[in-house]
């Protein structure tokens, strides 16, 4: 990856020394009111570029990010902020060279883009950065946490005020993301089509996180959702979802996607048509330098740790044996939908598992792979399944010359999401990795 890189911010300057080297970045707001303009500023650093600033655009949430290279080229890139959905819309109509989305693409826009290659494809869907939609209320708010099931009938409309939660008294004030946004497509999906219900017609709508964030926390009644990273002042709810623990958007939790609101952020580079500067900024945002970037501004960087795991009642006993005695890394692996092969978030992330097995030299015998599953109404078989999910890691790893310690399956033992829900079942099919 390193190489590949390099090797691009070398070809760079060479494509077009009279004319501005450009890029026009459009979508998410969550990705490019802060993150994105950030990951170009670095990529023009690494280039060595000098007299690097960012300008307003023609409207709101839209920036320009130049510079000059080390030749004397300009190097130019446009960003956009006006929802996930605008950056599709872009690449079709030919205005994007790369879209930022905090959700992924779905099948009528890879449908109407098909044309520009499979957006679905593991080079050009690729994951730059964790976030949790967090659920956040008035600083002074008693409330501590919320199940989904509650959340989706506050936002429908259906609990209107505070008494009905024993949290003070007044009618609930909701503030929302507009209907571009993949902050709302992610809160929807997760939490409003879970109960089959839709958004209540009187809650406010906001293009900006970030000025929704500052609007509820100035509105003692208020209640609202925006990307972690956007929170400000405001207080943060833990959340609960079917029959997990309450959680609230921690690095941890964010990191293995195990907070119920956990959600992934994206470029997408399409592969018929590819911009050298798009490709560069892509490599740059999963490198080192990059990831620092992603952690700096806010939300949940990809580099692989170890975390501690508190023990609870009710886990099984050879996981409560993981805890004592192992460490588990902050990164579950998961799969197609569908499908036992990784996704692509996944592939990327046995390379992060590998250089760091390999740096703390836990190669031969120290790693135990736990495999997990939605409920079945054989447990016998939702225990068979989630070990053969664990077993596909298993054979990505042992291609690269790791001898595991064991490889296991807990079916459908210690959900992080519903299964009453499809979105719910898919978040519980994940494989842990913990190391000794």
């Amino acid at each position: 990856m390193l190489r590949s890189f390099c090797l691009l911010l070398g070809l760079l300057p060479a494509l077009c020394c009279a004319e501005p080297a450009s890029l026009r970045l459009q979508g998410s707001n969550t990705v490019g009111s802060v993150l994105g303009p950030a990951l170009v500023r670095g990529l023009l650093q690494a280039q060595g570029a000098r007299s690097i600033q960012t300008l307003p655009g023609a409207r709101p949430n839209e920036v320009w990010v130049q510079g000059v290279s080390p030749q004397g080229q300009t190097l130019r890139v446009s960003i956009a902020a006006h929802g996930s959905s605008t950056g599709f819309a872009a690449l079709k109509s030919g205005d994007a060279d790369l879209a930022a989305t905090s959700r992924p693409i779905n099948d009528s826009e890879q449908q109407a883009l098909h044309a520009l290659g499979d957006l679905k494809s593991a080079d050009a869907e690729q994951v730059i950065a964790l976030d949790g939609v967090a659920v956040i209320v008035h600083p002074d708010n008693p409330l501590p946490q919320l199940s989904t099931t509650q959340l989706a009938q506050i936002f429908a409309g259906r609990i209107t005020t505070w008494d009905e939660l024993g949290a003070g008294s007044g009618p609930i004030h909701l503030y929302a993301r507009d209907d571009r946004s993949g902050t709302f497509d992610t809160f929807k999906a997760l939490v409003l089509d879970a109960q089959q219900y839709s958004l209540a017609s009187h809650a406010r709508r906001f293009e900006s996180g970030e000025q929704l964030a500052d609007e509820v926390s100035v509105d003692r009644q208020a209640i609202g959702f925006s990307s972690l990273a956007s929170v400000h002042g405001a207080k943060v709810l833990a959340i609960v979802d079917g029959t997990s623990q309450a959680m609230l958007p921690t690095p941890a939790l964010v990191a293995s996607e195990d907070y119920p609101l956990s959600r992934r952020l994206y470029l997408y580079l399409p592969p018929a048509q590819r911009n050298p500067l798009a490709s560069a900024l892509v490599e740059f945002a999963q490198s080192a330098a990059g990831q620092a970037i992603v952690a700096s501004s806010g939300f949940v960087a990809q580099q692989v740790r170890p975390v501690q795991v508190q023990a609870l009642p009710g886990m099984p006993a050879q996981y409560r044996q993981l805890i004592a005695n192992a460490r588990r890394l902050n990164v579950n692996f998961r799969f197609q939908e569908g499908s036992a092969s990784l996704d692509n978030k996944a592939l990327r992330d046995v390379q992060r598992v590998l250089a760091y097995l390999r740096e703390h030299q836990k190669l031969q015998h120290s790693v135990v792979l736990v495999g997990f599953g939605d409920a079945k109404d054989d447990p016998d078989r939702a225990a068979l399944l989630s070990r053969l999910r664990a077993m596909a890691v298993r054979r990505e790893l042992v291609r690269e010359g790791v001898n595991l310690r064991e490889v296991t399956g807990l079916g459908g033992q210690m959900p992080v999401a519903t299964n009453a829900a499809e979105e719910g079942r898919i978040r519980n099919r994940r494989v842990e990795v913990w190391v000794y």
